[in-house]
């Protein structure tokens, strides 16, 4: 039989010195009955006109142009017109393993899911690796949606489509949040009660190349990415949806919480750290509401609670020693 074609979207934006490499990884794989799409979210380094030109070198390219709306916006268009059975989603400043989307088709025939994951690791712009952020397991392994859940707000699980291949028939019409960033998050944990389960297989096939100055990483000390402030948001639609679909998830809702607020109080900028913050006020809130609960939750560290009692108490103080001791 025929193999299924697969999609694969690519999000672009003002990337030329990257993608070049990032299309010819895609184009390079050992699975060939691909549909590559690349979008063009308003580009305006020449990026738009390159993207036409690789498409002339392979005829599985296929371009849209559109105005910047970021890259949800630009994945949600891709998906309209997306003609596979199966999607995946690229970086346009990542790059893939030449048998990586085999592996992925391999794994959902094997073990009958919906869903396939791999491995990624990161590469700095010196071509250091860093540390990993998700451990792939030594073998194949077959997880269930509610644990999967579990292990994404263990912070153990990956979020990233990037490193998945999945049946579009399990997409939403409403997919990627637009305007949003940590928008894999929120749209996967939408979709893993129609998942059921998936396979997590071994290797790291997903290159990061991990480049300053893009959505989550910092710039400079001021810099303050939103990507914090979506992650808090996301935290509250996960314990609404755990109270109503998962109480037994609870616990680990109010530690997926109290850390997503961690993180934004650790990383906020202490000039921004004012009363007419809203955003920055309600952080903090949560925080002294739920210290009670925070202390007697299982899930966090001690660490962790040390952490949330400080802030609860002096959150501006703590965060400018802890700015100093840094």
């Amino acid at each position: 039989m025929k193999e299924p074609l697969i999609t694969v979207i690519v999000p672009v934006y003002n990337i030329i010195e990257y993608l070049p490499r990032c299309v010819k990884s895609i184009c390079g794989q050992t699975y060939q009955n691909l549909e590559i799409i690349l979008v063009d979210d308003g580009s305006t380094d020449g990026t738009d006109k390159l993207c036409d030109e690789l498409s002339k070198e392979d005829a599985r390219i296929r371009v849209f142009h559109k105005e910047n709306g970021g890259s949800s916006s630009a994945r949600n268009l891709a998906l309209a017109h997306a003609q596979g059975e199966y999607v995946g989603f690229v970086d346009s400043d990542d790059y893939v393993s030449p048998d990586m989307y085999e592996k992925l088709y391999a794994g959902i025939v094997k073990y009958n899911v919906p869903v396939a994951q791999i491995g990624r690791d990161e590469i700095d712009a010196m071509g250091n690796m860093l540390p990993d952020i998700c451990t792939p397991p030594k073998q194949p392994m077959v997880i269930e949606s509610g644990e999967f859940l579990k292990e994404l707000l263990m912070h153990r699980g990956d979020c990233s489509f990037c490193t998945k291949l999945i049946d579009r028939r399990l997409f939403p019409k409403e997919a990627f949040p637009e305007g949003k960033l940590n928008e894999d998050f929120h749209l996967l944990v939408r979709m893993l009660p129609q998942m059921e389960r998936l396979v997590s297989l071994p290797e790291q096939t997903y290159h990061v190349f991990y480049r300053i100055g893009s959505n989550s990483r910092k710039a400079d000390k001021e810099t303050f990415s939103r990507v914090y402030g979506d992650c808090v948001d996301n935290a509250d639609m996960v314990e609404a949806m755990v109270a109503e679909e998962a109480p037994a998830l609870k616990s680990v809702a109010l530690r997926f919480g109290v850390f997503q607020r961690l993180e934004y109080l650790l990383h906020i900028p202490v000039s921004q750290m004012t009363r007419d913050n809203e955003m920055y006020r309600n952080v903090v809130n949560y925080m002294r509401k739920n210290w009670f609960r925070g202390m007697r939750n299982q899930e966090l560290t001690g660490k962790n609670k040390l952490y949330h009692t400080l802030f609860a108490i002096a959150p501006k103080g703590i965060r400018m020693v802890h700015k100093m001791i840094r």
